[in-house]
């Protein structure tokens, strides 16, 4: 049974059952800051199971897609391991429990292919339940009937379920799947989880946890509101079993990833390999790394991940950068994701048909960082080679821990790469000193996400407010003016009796026309207004869904719970937060209709007069592309167009060619704003001009890159738009006035000025390098006898260039005897930093006076070069004479 007919009978068994289907949520946690992606189904469920929000629906199902890489390094090695992942869950908002749980998973589990089942066999199924949950043992043995032999009790660590913060957690029952001898002893999940795979968990989701070790040893707080119920199976996992495959990298929708690299690299796969994952060749792992990442690339991309150096994007490069590595050391060494990624949308396609769709921008980005990698691969390869060639000069025969470090951290640079190649070269590697750098790098990680990981905001009061009083009645689309109720004042999120003049506090109102910032624009400025008060507003923001809360400065009177206020918002603001957030879609059509469909818009913000708009594209813009983009969208200001809003339901705005941006969650009603119907058409709940000549003149005014594969441009709309243009032809003006050039002549006329500038710069430079290099014999002449060497030790003139120091160095040795051990050591600073050049002629090199090993004694080790001549530097500039100093002295030593 494929995986995408699993999919397909889990959500019509519980459908069937009265659940409402939920679509998955994106990969990246965005409503999260604990998070970077979803690691579970129930993490979009979470507000309801904490009584934050109240579902629509009491029982709900979703097939959930996941991201888990804190065992990254495990993939391949096991059959449970993997990154992404679809989770199969069940839901139940105070609506049905423990009972229900357990015989809706035995029946779909157990029940017939011809019934919509799954057709495990019910004899060997094992059940795992929380040590002291004897209603759950009950269940199992009394109703389903499976004997108590095969129903295991276990601790906090296995059977208590929590998302490792604070939050809600619930005792469990996992069901695992005896799959014979062929994969393990006998004697359950507790004696082998290879054997016995576990495939689905039922959590009785009851309690509250608090903080503390993220698996066992933390305190059980309190309650739940309501008793819930968040189950899990792992498609994979079930795949596997239905399939008849060792593993989860076997699967459908993984193996012929998996085959196109056996087929790449003339290696077979599963040929020296038991049925047991962690007794695999070694082979056998990179084509499940290859199999597991390029999927898990695949489908972070297509949810709006771009590789970067950072967050979410470093966790996308770093799987990219494995998969890559792997198929190298397989012996493949051309380009592979253009082979593998197509394989992996075929597979994936029939549950995600947008990856097919959306396949071009998701490749571009894909074979984009491949390219860069196998760079950085060529790149490290040459540092690698110098280092191999350090080590060997100074005798050693292992590669410092550092250095593989170093390689590793800065460069990308594969450690199991570094190990291959240093040791074609003779040497080995500290792999214990890389270790032991890599563990503490681990642990500064690990601490700054315990610093994030804070658990759940406590927006108690926010939510209070929502259940005593209701939704705000929110008329920012339809005035700037209402008259309005004090419902609630809060100060730190706790609730305060009232605010007196010169306090901030948040303010919220029974309606309002304020907009609140979200989908990148900018919170609404203006006014409250009582009989004795006077307040700005500052800020406004949605801290729970459909409550708006006012930031607001007291600057007359007092406000108390239950004022009468007037509402009203800067109609100067909200004009210019109209004509920017237009301007944005307008520059977002523009960039697609200049640069194709694949630059699609990432991030965006916008205020009066100013837009930034971050979209997907690899390349900078040329002069030429900017230009167009810029008269695109002034053609379409120019053109008058229209500007539409439709409501209407998610999958029809899809349908309906609207573009959803990344980063942005959606009701199931959207709302969807078009400019000249269907060329500018998203989904969008800001502010927008009437027609596109409202916004005004349009002006780029920046370019610049805000991450791999990602551009970033900026433009100013309306007024400031005028006044960027007005600056620019004064300045134009003033320089035109200052070189007495007429405006027009004003670009020849500085290159003019430039070009006499540089030629006068180069003539005073030869001049400076003629000066010095004509004091060589004089400075050779005052040469020092130091032991057996001759020692000329010169400070060059103050910015001295560091070619002319070095030939400056060269000559002066040039100078000293032939027959007798010489060196020239030349200091120069410049930008307030030391540098020392150093020379030995051959009769020094013969009596072992090396160029390199004085710069390093002078540097403390630093320095680079060979026994001829050697150069460093970075010192701060009054430690030039001290560097003479060292190295005279490390020649008398």
């Amino acid at each position: 049974m494929e995986t995408a007919e699993i999919q397909r009978r889990f959500l019509k068994f519980f459908e069937s059952n009265g659940h409402t289907v939920v679509p998955s949520a994106p990969l990246p946690a965005f409503e999260d800051p604990n998070l970077l992606f979803v690691p579970a189904g129930m993490v979009p469920f979470v507000p309801y199971f904490l009584g934050q929000a109240t579902p629509d629906w009491n029982r709900a199902t979703s097939v959930q897609k996941c991201i888990r890489t804190p065992d990254i390094d495990e993939v391949g090695k096991t059959s449970r391991h993997g990154t992404f992942f679809q989770m199969n869950g069940n839901f139940s908002f105070g609506d049905y429990f423990k009972e229900q749980a357990i015989r809706f998973a035995w029946d779909l589990t157990t029940g017939s292919l011809e019934s919509g089942g799954l057709g495990l066999d019910g004899d060997k199924i094992w059940a795992t339940v929380y040590l002291d949950d004897d209603e759950a043992i009950d269940i199992w043995h009394k109703q389903i009937g499976l004997p108590l032999d095969r129903i295991v009790r276990r601790g906090q660590a296995d059977n208590m379920w929590s998302m490792g913060i604070p939050g809600p957690c619930g005792p469990c029952s996992e069901l695992y799947y005896d799959r014979g001898p062929d994969y393990g002893p006998e004697g359950g999940p507790e004696v082998d989880e290879d054997r016995y795979l576990e495939f689905w968990n039922l959590v009785f989701m009851q309690n509250i946890r608090g903080g503390g070790p993220a698996k066992e040893g933390y305190e059980i707080t309190g309650d739940l509101p309501k008793k819930n119920i968040d189950t899990g199976m792992g498609m994979e996992r079930m795949a596997a079993l239905l399939q008849g495959v060792d593993n989860m990298y076997e699967t459908d929708q993984v193996r012929p990833i998996i085959d196109k690299a056996s087929e790449l690299t003339g290696k077979r796969y599963g040929v020296s390999t038991s049925h047991t994952a962690s007794e695999s060749h070694p082979d056998d792992i990179r084509f499940r790394v290859i199999g597991d990442h390029v999927r898990s690339s695949l489908m972070l991309i297509g949810d709006g991940v771009v590789p970067s150096n950072e967050g979410r994007g470093y966790v996308l490069r770093r799987l990219m950068r494995r998969a890559i590595r792997a198929v190298r050391l397989l012996g493949y060494d051309k380009p592979a994701m253009p082979e593998l990624l197509p394989v992996a949308m075929e597979r994936m396609s029939a549950a995600y048909p947008e990856l097919r769709t959306d396949f071009e921008r998701i490749s571009s980005y894909a074979y984009g960082e491949e390219e860069a990698f196998l760079k950085t691969l060529k790149h490290g390869t040459t540092i690698l080679d110098t280092a191999v060639t350090e080590t060997k000069s100074e005798g050693g025969k292992t590669l410092s821990g550092s250095k593989a470090f170093e390689l590793h951290d800065t460069y990308g640079f594969p450690i199991d790469l570094t190990l291959e190649m240093a040791e074609e070269q003779g040497l080995s590697v500290d792999q214990e000193g890389f270790r032991q750098l890599m563990a503490e790098q681990r642990q500064r990680a690990k601490a700054d996400a315990a610093a994030r990981k804070t658990g759940h905001a406590d927006l108690s009061a926010y939510w209070q407010l929502l259940q005593e009083q209701g939704p705000t009645d929110w008329k920012a689309y339809e005035t700037l003016d209402t008259e309005s109720r004090v419902i609630g004042l809060l100060k730190d999120g706790q609730p305060i009796p009232l605010a007196k003049a010169g306090d901030i506090v948040e303010v919220v109102l029974d309606r309002t026309p304020f907009y609140a910032e979200s989908g990148g624009q900018h919170a609404d400025a203006g006014k409250l207004v009582g009989p004795s008060l006077f307040a700005e507003v500052l800020d406004v923001q949605r801290p729970v869904k459909k409550l708006v809360v006012h930031k607001v400065r007291v600057l007359e009177g007092e406000l108390v719970i239950d004022d009468k206020v007037e509402a009203s918002v800067d109609p100067e603001w909200r004009l210019g937060a109209r004509q920017a957030h237009s301007g944005t879609h307008v520059v977002h059509a523009a960039l697609r209709e200049v640069l194709g469909p694949t630059a699609l818009q990432s991030g965006s913000f916008n205020r009066p007069g100013y837009l930034r708009l971050d979209f997907s594209w690899r390349a900078k813009l040329s002069d030429e592309t900017k230009s167009e983009i810029e008269e695109v969208s002034n053609r379409a200001v120019r053109d008058d167009l229209p500007v539409a809003v439709q409501y209407m339901t998610l999958p029809e705005a899809k349908d309906f060619g609207a573009v959803a941006l990344f980063g942005e969650t959606y009701d199931e009603t959207v709302r969807v704003v078009e400019i000249g119907g269907p060329w500018s058409r998203e989904l969008c709940g800001g502010t927008h001009v009437s027609r596109s000549a409202q916004i005004g003149p349009l002006v780029l005014t920046g370019e610049s890159s805000v991450g791999s594969g990602q551009r970033r441009v900026e433009a100013a709309t309306g007024m400031e738009a005028y006044k960027y243009l007005a600056r620019e032809r004064d300045l134009v003006t003033q320089i035109a006035e200052e070189i007495g050039a007429q405006r027009g002549d004003v670009l020849e006329r500085v290159r003019a000025i430039l070009q006499r500038t540089k030629d006068a710069e180069r003539e005073l430079a030869n001049l400076q390098a003629k000066a010095v290099s004509g004091r060589a014999a004089e400075f050779a002449a005052a040469a020092k006898q130091v032991g057996a060497v001759k020692v000329a030790a010169v400070q060059a003139p103050e910015g001295t260039k560091g070619g002319d120091v070095r030939g400056l160095a060269m000559q002066i040795r040039g100078h000293l005897p032939e027959d007798q051990p010489g060196v020239a050591a030349v200091v120069a600073t410049a930008g307030g930093k030391a540098s020392i050049v150093v020379a030995a002629n051959k009769a020094a090199q013969a009596q072992h006076v090396s160029a390199q090993a004085l710069v390093k004694a002078a540097l403390s080790g630093k320095g680079g070069g060979n026994d001829e001549v050697a150069q460093g530097g970075g010192v701060p500039a009054d430690q030039a004479a001290q560097l003479l100093a060292a190295v005279t002295g490390a020649i008398t030593a």
